[in-house]
């Protein structure tokens, strides 16, 4: 092979190393398990997370599969993972020999003139090509790769259990817009109800000050009440569309984007789904929450880091070899023409790094790494006492709604049965006009906290599984 040949093949080998087969080829076996959508494990396949027109209506399902594949929250957990799975693999690479080649062509046009003795002087005009190819592998230094490995796989490791993280607490805020959404939407309907009922007192009162037997205030009174009535499914109006809005945002929209859910009453039932006593979720949290494991992870990496700073001050043996050839013109003294030639050298041995002094620059940065373990140390504990906080604020959140539920059941029933009664005795004109209002109010305000308790103990439910770390796409229906 001639040299230009050899120079074109190095230059094309190296090429493709860099390029093409660096891209297609996962040869290290770092991205075993990585998700091929931001949503991880609850959306697995690529073509769950494509999506057309919203539903109408729009289930809790769909609203937190377009948030968890579409929120940039989720997409920066998963390209993070990414990232880490790629150290991952520059950290095994250095088990592994580097192999560089180095090619140069170069016209040589060298004069000497040797003044007073011209027979001794000389010219060459040639073109000079030097190839080389040299190994260097790194046999053994102490520790420090397979630190470095271990630091890059407990990286990895929190870069996973960080993105189980986000994707939890997502799925808990988007549940917990899409019942505030229902809440409001119920609101909104309740408001319209109560303006209906007003406006019929209204017209009653009126038709009995019309037939005189009732004084102008009953009427004026059923008015009062009436506007205000107005005023308030207004206002009922306004926080509908401010929460639709922001859960269209949860899913990567457009807060114009309308929005259409089911009834909040459909398919509720409390139950019991927590059997388990609150300090066994409370241990089993601290214990496995995803927040917790990222903790634990990047404690693990600064140990680790620890190990590796360390072994990198320690000597180093390595394996080294160079094949080098060229065509430099030669000549046998001054004043003798310069021959066309070749040569070669080629060498094999191994090499030992020894780091005598470094200006104390090891001793810091093993320093350094030390209280960046003491560091994640003290955030580990952190995560445990907020998840555990945050177990027993959901779980008495979960109580606190499911006994709502039921006595909310229980007022409504009351508050209907007294509106009726009252509209049939200021109907039958043995009642006033103030006993009919007071039972209009206290129905209103029944059929709100009805909505308000029925959504609250919803999201609460899902509140506490987020808060042990256990949602998955069961708990989407």
């Amino acid at each position: 092979m001639s040299a230009k040949q050899l120079l074109v093949t190095m230059v094309a080998t190296g090429l493709f190393m860099a390029t093409s087969s660096a891209e297609a080829f996962d040869v290290l076996r770092t991205e075993v398990g990585i998700s091929p959508t931001p949503a991880g494990a609850m959306v697995p396949d690529a073509v769950g997370c494509q999506f057309g027109l919203l539903s109408r209506p729009l289930l809790l399902t769909e609203a937190i599969e377009r948030a968890l594949c579409g929120n940039p929250k989720t997409r920066e957990a998963w390209a993070d993972v990414k990232i880490q799975a790629a150290g991952l693999g520059v950290a095994r690479s250095a088990y592994l020999p580097t192999i560089s080649g180095n090619g140069q062509v170069m016209r040589d046009n060298a004069v000497t003139d040797v003044t007073g003795h011209p027979t001794l002087s000389s010219a060459t005009l040639a073109t000079i090509n030097t190839e080389s190819v040299s190994l260097n592998w790194t046999l053994y230094d102490f520790g420090a790769r397979a630190a470095a490995v271990r630091n890059a796989s407990a990286l990895l490791a929190a870069a996973r259990s960080t993105e189980n993280a986000t994707l939890q607490s997502l799925f808990v805020a988007v549940a917990k817009d899409y019942y505030a959404a229902q809440a409001a939407a119920g609101a909104l309907a309740v408001a319209l109800d109560i303006e209906r009922m007003a406006g019929d007192s209204a017209k009653a009162a009126s038709a009995r000050v019309d037939r005189g037997i009732a004084p102008i205030s009953d009427a004026l009174q059923a008015q009062t009440a009436y506007t205000q009535a107005v005023l308030s499914r207004n206002k009922a109006q306004g926080t509908w569309q401010a929460a639709a809005g922001t859960l269209a945002s949860d899913m990567d929209l457009l807060p114009d984007v309308p929005v259409v859910l089911p009834v909040v009453t459909d398919g509720v039932q409390p139950d019991a789904a927590f059997t388990q006593s609150v300090g066994e979720l409370i241990e089993d949290a601290r214990r496995d929450h995803p927040t917790v494991l990222a903790a634990l992870a990047q404690a693990d990496a600064a140990a680790a880091k620890v190990d590796q700073t360390r072994a990198q001050g320690l000597p180093n043996l390595s394996l080294v070899s160079k094949y080098s050839r060229d065509n430099q013109p030669a000549s046998l003294g001054l004043g003798i023409p310069e021959y066309p030639a070749s040569g070669h050298e080629w060498y094999v041995g191994v090499q030992v790094t020894i780091p005598f002094f470094e200006g104390f620059n090891r001793t810091y940065q093993v320093r350094q790494t030390q209280a960046q373990l003491e560091q994640q140390q003290d955030a580990l504990d952190d995560a445990r006492q907020q998840v555990g906080l945050e177990v027993w604020n959901s779980y008495q959140a979960v109580q606190t709604s499911t006994d709502s539920v039921k006595d909310s059941a229980t007022l409504l029933d009351i508050a209907q049965r007294s509106f009726v009664a009252a509209q049939h005795r200021y109907q039958a004109g043995v009642g006033n006009i103030l006993e009919l209002l007071n039972a209009q109010t206290a129905l209103a305000n029944a059929q709100q906290q009805r909505v308000q308790a029925l959504a609250d103990w919803r999201a609460a439910r899902l509140r506490l599984a987020g808060s042990l770390g256990r949602l998955d796409t069961a708990d989407m229906r």
